[in-house]
């Protein structure tokens, strides 16, 4: 299995009157998932029920309390931070800058990984950002200044700026294996973004992952984005899995209306 995660338990420190740590709110209870290369899989699940969380667990973004996370075999805890970089891309909920970057600009960042110390982007950094830039349908903002996009076009931009940091063309750089396999971790990829935005973004997602074969995990509440992207679900509530399997059978009014404490006639309707 390309990706698994075994029995993650995770939480955020709690700090008592005194400020002194006491034991921490549980936020990730007992999770375990499998990811085979090249699916898309959804975490599905309302407001608070641990889904950012498990995706930092499952990108090394955070160490788990208990539990593990194997990429390709390997414990992603174990894994060098650089190295870990170029299999992983994770695209936030929101982006925020410091200073007003030109699009091109932003997506040269994504790849850090592929640079030394104090080295500056070379023709094959530019290359790989110019293809992330036309893949994702963004080149010609390119010289734009990404503070004055609209939000589907900062959405685009930040995809591409994680295809850029998992193309592999730097395959000179130490420590870079080339049977190694990417994995793009997307976090509520359409939230706050109105429907012509959605629709766009779930389109170039479903064309990125029929282009390039990447693992795709990706968190929502929005059942359209499952529905139309996902091979496969994860059901999360209150940081445990209520139910996990493909996609047509897990979407299940039943399952639904548990997930969300809802009447199940609620929720026929919106699964047609």
């Amino acid at each position: 299995m390309f990706l698994r995660a075994a029995d993650l338990t995770f939480g955020y420190t709690r700090r008592g009157p005194s400020r002194t740590a006491i034991a921490p709110d549980l936020v990730v209870r007992d999770v375990s998932l499998a990811v085979p290369h090249a699916a898309i899989v959804g975490l599905l699940g309302p407001n608070g029920s641990g889904k950012t969380t498990l995706l930092k667990l499952l990108s090394g973004g955070l160490r788990p309390l208990s539990g593990t996370v194997h990429l390709d075999g390997q414990r992603v805890e174990t894994m060098p931070r650089r190295l870990l970089a170029r299999r992983v891309a994770v695209v936030a909920q929101e982006t925020h800058t410091a200073f007003d970057y030109t699009v091109l600009e932003m997506v040269l960042m994504g790849r850090y990984a592929w640079l030394g110390a104090f080295e500056v982007e070379g023709r094959g950094d530019h290359e790989a950002a110019r293809d992330a830039l036309e893949a994702t349908g963004t080149a010609h903002l390119a010289n734009r200044l990404f503070p004055t996009l609209s939000g589907g076009e900062k959405q685009r931009v930040v995809i591409a700026s994680a295809l850029a940091q998992l193309d592999d063309r730097a395959t000179t750089a130490p420590g870079y294996d080339g049977s190694k396999r990417a994995l793009l971790i997307l976090d509520e990829p359409t939230a706050s973004l109105d429907l012509r935005y959605q629709l766009e973004v779930i389109a170039l997602v479903s064309h990125l992952h029929a282009r390039r074969g990447v693992t795709i995990v990706l968190s929502t509440h929005d059942l359209r984005v499952v529905r139309a992207l996902c091979d496969s679900v994860v059901l999360l509530r209150e940081g445990r899995v209520l139910a996990a399997g493909p996609t047509a059978t897990t979407l299940s009014p039943a399952l639904i209306a548990a997930l969300y404490t809802v009447d199940e006639a609620l929720v026929a309707p919106l699964l047609g």
